[in-house]
């Protein structure tokens, strides 16, 4: 099955004929079979399935932090299938943003540094102004000169929404980015993403399992055995909920 944007829209990223398989053989595993979708600029898509469906393979993939087996990856018009890893790693620190379930913060850097450490990698300083905007937003003010040991599980998630944020990525990729918070942490970053999107007009693709986060979203694509099978717009939990147990998870 392919899945799409509406025509009118521009297009952040888009996976065509994506495969990958891990392995050869008779013991090869096809986590990825000939996928095509396309994700439209400020739109915020979740990517829900089975466990071992290929959602994180695909985001990944799409990521460029894997490659492919065959076909080609795409951020806005660049095929980032054909790049060395030299130009890949250029890609990621410049144009995409990245939330993982694991914070990824550097313990011994503040939260401030963490923030903007992606600007000081790349040699170059991020507007004040923005910065301060997404600070205030995330509500880390009071706790820029903390280090991660000093914050909750929540304020180093906001921490590294935060550093994602701060570059203006094209597309930010989170993979199950409330995995490890409690509900009321997890309704703050689920809140602050989707006021990215609509506020700041930003691009997010979410793995995640929850049908609750998955409906902040959107859009939700569903993927079984490595291929998209289904999607809903303007999703809310119990459609949701609904479209995962017809998969059989």
């Amino acid at each position: 099955m392919t899945t799409t944007v509406p025509p009118t829209a521009t297009l952040a990223a888009r996976a065509v004929d994506a495969s990958k398989i891990y392995g050869s053989g008779e013991t090869a595993v096809r986590a990825l079979d000939e996928i095509a979708v396309d994700f439209g600029r400020a739109q915020y898509t979740a990517i829900m399935g089975p466990s071992g469906s290929g959602k994180s393979t695909l985001l990944h993939c799409l990521a460029g932090l894997d490659r492919l087996t065959g076909g080609k990856v795409f951020l806005g018009d660049l095929d980032i299938s054909t790049l060395s890893e030299k130009e890949l790693t250029k890609v990621r620190r410049d144009r995409i943003g990245f939330v993982f379930q694991t914070y990824n913060l550097i313990p011994t850097l503040t939260a401030l540094e963490n923030i903007t450490l992606p600007a000081a990698l790349a040699g170059r300083s991020e507007e004040q102004q923005w910065v301060d905007q997404i600070i205030d937003t995330v509500r880390l003010r009071d706790r820029l000169s903390h280090r991660p040991s000093e914050l909750s599980g929540g304020q180093q998630q906001r921490v590294a929404v935060a550093r994602a944020l701060a570059s203006r990525p094209e597309v930010i990729f989170a993979d199950e980015p409330t995995g490890n918070l409690d509900s009321r942490a997890s309704g703050e970053i689920l809140d602050f993403m989707r006021r990215a999107v609509t506020e700041f007009h930003q691009t997010i693709v979410m793995v995640t399992h929850d049908p609750k986060a998955a409906s902040y979203a959107d859009r939700v694509v569903f993927l079984a055995d490595g291929r998209i099978v289904d999607e809903l717009r303007e999703p809310n939990p119990d459609a949701i909920l609904d479209k995962m147990r017809e998969l059989g998870d």
